[in-house]
């Protein structure tokens, strides 16, 4: 099926014809009819799988041919996104496909001056996106109408639930209209998400196109076995030994980290930029547009930060920090192998990280393969045994009768507890009598 035989207004038809598109992902081509109709609707997705498109061509296919007259205008799509690059993505991609249309669009996200988002809320926009904080800060001080909002989307729902942004949320929609369409996307489909479907969605349409919580087939996945102090010498050595990491994101666990690595990186020769949340929006810009034209090799992010960009030929992924959430390793890795192209990621395992590399591994249904960089000298590695490993350990040690021998230095401790001690002195009884504790 192509984009010309689903339900959209033959102007966003046009446009999207101009960005090259004829076919519909899977989640575009289940999506669009249902949000068409006025649905609510549950879109469960990977990132790269054409989900903004899937929820923005159909809204504004319905609202175009109502918001042409030049009056004052109030919202009447509402965009809800967890960070200021996902929001400014998104409305990228609004802007592209209502071109051939008199739509008047705005952005709302913190870290700049509030006086030209607040200027565009009091003339009136059709179509709003803006991060929660920010959005309910302005709400609060009676800026912008929202009393005729047709639509809501809430855009990658469970990363919005776990930067705690669920609260403001739920501020935000007490000030809609109860009778709007309300549309949730995400990566993942777990309680809390189905929780928080059932608190603001109406009889919802599920839409799942891959299964919950399943990487990109097309990503090519592996971890490399490292100690924590050998992680920044095998990323220089494996940006060195290939010409094929010419596209690299890397994920550090802190702002800090992200700082240091990068400047490690540059010592190097390496051409690197860093994407945090202590760089202002302006350096994180430059960072991800030098990313985006070629000009930087390797961009290092942190989770928050680097939520949300979406850049094309992205080749490599790489976890240098073991992600904190098993769900944050989804959205790693799916800032490569987009829209059905290839792309390879990489996890750093040191010995702290093997309960977590678990919980990973049932989360996705795979055994991640180890592989082990070549030409690269690697200290000796060996992974703390875990409780489990303990237990099958105890286990051997009491049928093979090895546990006699840790008996007898026991009784030998108790048998020796009254002999001298260093100093002349013995250990003197004290006279208190303890319950055995059951």
């Amino acid at each position: 099926m192509n984009f010309n035989q689903l339900p959209l207004h033959e102007r966003i038809l046009k446009a999207v014809t101009d960005s090259g598109y004829t076919k519909p992902t899977p989640i575009q081509l289940k999506a669009i009819p249902k949000v068409s109709k006025g649905a609510d609707v549950i879109g469960i997705a990977q990132t790269g799988t054409g989900k903004t498109a899937a929820f923005t061509l159909p809204l504004l296919s319905r609202i175009v041919d109502r918001t042409e007259a030049k009056e004052a205008r109030h919202t009447r799509v509402l965009i809800i996104a967890p960070t200021r690059e996902l929001v400014q993505q998104i409305h990228e991609n609004i802007r592209g496909y209502a071109k051939y249309t008199n739509l008047r669009t705005g952005v709302i996200y913190g870290g700049v001056g509030d006086k030209g988002q607040i200027s565009k809320l009091e003339s009136g926009v059709d179509i709003l996106v803006a991060t929660p904080g920010r959005l309910l800060d302005l709400v609060d001080k009676g800026h912008g109408n929202f009393h005729q909002v047709e639509a809501l989307v809430l855009d990658e729902a469970d990363r919005m639930l776990d930067m705690g942004f669920i609260p403001d949320i739920r501020t935000i929609v007490k000030k809609l209209s109860k009778s709007k369409q309300t549309l949730l996307f995400s990566a993942t489909l777990n309680k809390q998400i189905e929780s928080i479907t059932k608190e603001f969605l109406n009889s919802p349409s599920l839409i799942e196109v891959e299964r919950r919580a399943s990487p990109a087939e097309t990503i090519e996945q592996s971890i490399y076995e490292v100690q924590e102090h050998q992680k920044t010498e095998l990323l220089e050595h494996l940006l060195n030994s290939s010409h094929e990491f010419y596209a690299v994101m890397v994920f550090a666990r802190t702002k800090l980290g992200a700082e240091e690595l990068t400047t490690a990186l540059k010592m190097e020769g390496i051409a690197t930029e860093a994407i945090h949340g202590d760089r202002s929006q302006g350096q994180r810009k430059r960072a991800l547009d030098d990313f985006k034209k070629g000009k930087v090799r390797v961009l290092v992010g942190t989770d928050v930060a680097a939520r949300g960009i979406d850049v094309d030929g992205v080749t490599h992924v790489i976890n240098y920090d073991f992600p904190e959430q098993s769900e944050d390793y989804i959205h790693r890795i799916g800032r490569t192998g987009r829209a059905q192209s290839k792309g390879v990621a990489i996890t750093f395992v040191t010995r702290a990280n093997q309960q977590a590399l678990k919980k990973v591994e049932k989360l996705i249904h795979k055994t991640l393969p180890k592989k082990k960089a070549e030409g690269f000298t690697y200290d000796q590695y060996a992974p703390e045994l875990t409780r489990e490993d303990r237990r099958n350990k105890t286990k051997v040690a009491k049928k093979s009768g090895r546990t006699g021998e840790y008996q007898n230095k026991f009784a030998n401790r108790k048998n020796n507890a009254g002999a001298k001690r260093p100093g002349g002195n013995k250990r003197k009884p004290s006279g208190r009598r303890t319950k055995r504790r059951r």
